[in-house]
Order: structure tokens, then sequence, then C-alpha cells
């Protein structure tokens, strides 16, 4: 029988200060390396065996699974890293304290850029270069 397994990356520093990341490649906190290692041993308990291990271009998902792999026993897995992974791009809205964005911009507004698939949140005033993502055009 196929089996999926999601997880979820551990408390990142954004997470932790309540700013808003999406494409922002922050790192997890001790919390959140732990977390990873919880999630490790409930699946290690499970006695799964993967064959692949998929995972977003953003370094707080791919240390939780290599954590996660490490801790399991499974670190020979194939990993592969797409950018279609990656969270929500929040555009400007990068690195704002997530309750000044609601003051700022109201709870409504904010949470359709949340939550909703028709809005996006204002575009970055110059656009980032990350080399990472160079050969998707």
């Amino acid at each position: 029988m196929v089996k999926l397994v999601i997880t979820r990356h551990g408390e990142s520093q954004a997470n932790r200060d309540n700013v808003y990341t999406g494409w922002s490649d922050v790192p997890l906190t001790a919390k959140g390396i732990k977390q990873a290692q919880m999630a490790a041993q409930r699946i290690k308990n499970l006695n799964i065996h993967f064959s692949d291990v998929h995972t977003s271009m953003l370094q707080r998902a791919i240390t939780t699974a290599n954590l996660i792999c490490d801790e399991i026993e499974q670190s020979y897995l194939p990993i592969h890293k797409t950018w279609r992974l990656n969270e929500r791009h929040y555009g400007a809205l990068r690195g704002m304290n997530k309750d000044d964005s609601k003051q700022q911009f109201g709870v409504e507004q904010v949470a359709k850029w949340r939550r909703g698939y028709s809005e996006v949140p204002p575009q970055l005033s110059k656009r980032d270069h990350e080399r990472r993502y160079d050969r998707l055009g």
C-alpha cells in the first residue's frame, strides 16, 4: 500500500517573531529543530520505509526533511526540491509583523491575501534576485 506522509517545517525564526516569510529563507529555531525530531520519532514508530522525499527550496523545510531522514535512519533517500512546495509569496508583506499588517490593511483584507486564491498582497517595490530560482525563467 502506498503511504503519503506530509509534515510542515518546525518553528522558524519568522514564526517565532510573528512576521511574514513566504519565500524569505529563514532558519529553524532550536524549538523548530526539536519539533522536527519529535515528528521523526512519530514517523519512526510507524515503521514506514520511504522511497523519496519532496520538499520546498527553503532551508526551513530542507532542514526539517534532513532531520527527519537522519532520525528515521533513511538519510540515503533522494530528496527532490521544488519551488512549487514553497510557501505562498507574500510580496511587500515579507518581514512585516502580522499584527501590524492587520492594523494597516484591515483584518478582512489580510485574510483574503492569506487564505484566498484570487487576491495577492502588494508587490515588492523591487524584484529580488535569488540564484536558486534562475533556471525557472
